[in-house]
Parts: C-alpha cells; sequence; structure tokens
C-alpha cells in the first residue's frame, strides 16, 4: 500500500513540477515558496511513518475503501484544473479562476482531500495516533498556504465575469 500511494505522489510531484515549469515560462508568479519546504517534508515523514508501521497491522476494509474514494476525489481535483495544477502556488495574470468540477463547490477541494488522507490512510491501519498527529500538523501548514493562495488569488476572484469568460470556464 505504501509503495503504491509513494509512487502514486511521485507521478503527482512530476506532473506538479513540469505545470509548474510550464506557467512560470509563461509569465505565472510563484507565491508561498517559504512554507512549501515545510509542506513537503511533512508529508514525507509522514509516507515514512506509514512505511514503519508494523507489518502484522490488518487493515480496516471500510476505511480503506474511503481512502480509496479520496484517490478518486484527489483525481478529480487534478483533472479539473489541468495544466493549472501544481504543488506550488503559481499565479497567472489575465486567468481566472477554475470553476469547474469540484472548484464549483468548493474553493479549495485539493487541500480538504489531502487533509482527508493524510488522516485516512494510517486509520485503515489503526495507527489513530498518526492521523491526528500528522493530521494537525498538516490542517496547521493548510492554514498558512490557504491564506497565502487566498491572497495570491484575490485579484482573480473579483470583477465581472463576461458570458464569453464563463463559458471557457466551463468548457
Amino acid at each position: 500500500m505504501a509503495l503504491l500511494l509513494t509512487l502514486l505522489r511521485v507521478a503527482e510531484l512530476m506532473l506538479s513540477s513540469r505545470n509548474a515549469v510550464r506557467l512560470k515560462a509563461a509569465g505565472g508568479i510563484e507565491k508561498g515558496a517559504r512554507h512549501y519546504p515545510l509542506m513537503v517534508g511533512l508529508h514525507v515523514l509522514w509516507l515514512i511513518s506509514i512505511f514503519l508501521l508494523p507489518q502484522e497491522r490488518q487493515p480496516n476494509g471500510w476505511i480503506l475503501g474511503v481512502f480509496a474514494l479520496l484517490l478518486l476525489a484527489r483525481l478529480w481535483v487534478i483533472a479539473s484544473l489541468g495544466p493549472f495544477w501544481t504543488t506550488r502556488i503559481v499565479v497567472m495574470p489575465r486567468h481566472r479562476i477554475v470553476r469547474r468540477g469540484p472548484y464549483r463547490w468548493l474553493r479549495h477541494p485539493n487541500y480538504l482531500v489531502v487533509q482527508a488522507e493524510i488522516m485516512v490512510l494510517p486509520a485503515v491501519f489503526g495507527a489513530w495516533e498518526l492521523a491526528v498527529g500528522f493530521g494537525l500538523a498538516n490542517a496547521l501548514l493548510l492554514v498558512w498556504r490557504i491564506s497565502v493562495e487566498d491572497k495570491a488569488l484575490a485579484s482573480h476572484r473579483c470583477g465581472p465575469t463576461s458570458e464569453r469568460a464563463r463559458k471557457n470556464e466551463e468548457n
């Protein structure tokens, strides 16, 4: 399980890196770079902790099913943002905020999914101390990150939206 999750995260980081490089080359501006290493470090420690769980722990099938749904939700988020998805905060001047997929209803669905994953996967193996500890640490970092992201995107949220721009967002 941990190996599969690690491979998925590495693939996501490769996609994220490719998108971030392309976005920056197109004039994107990165915000919040100071907290990024802390987030990466926390997620690496979380993955290592999953690897270090005793092998005799039997997974809870019901909670494992919830985790599988979270993985599908993560894919939905990534697909909804398409070429704008990255693990970094890269603001594109003159681009509107994506409002399709889960972004129609939630401002930060990716963070909700990540927060849930961080808490649910350890719970699959009954490691409630890891679920709570990493969940709290990640929540604290997310408060900082969401504040930075909201400030960075504030100018993209205000102002009238033309009918043509609305149609482009939906497509």
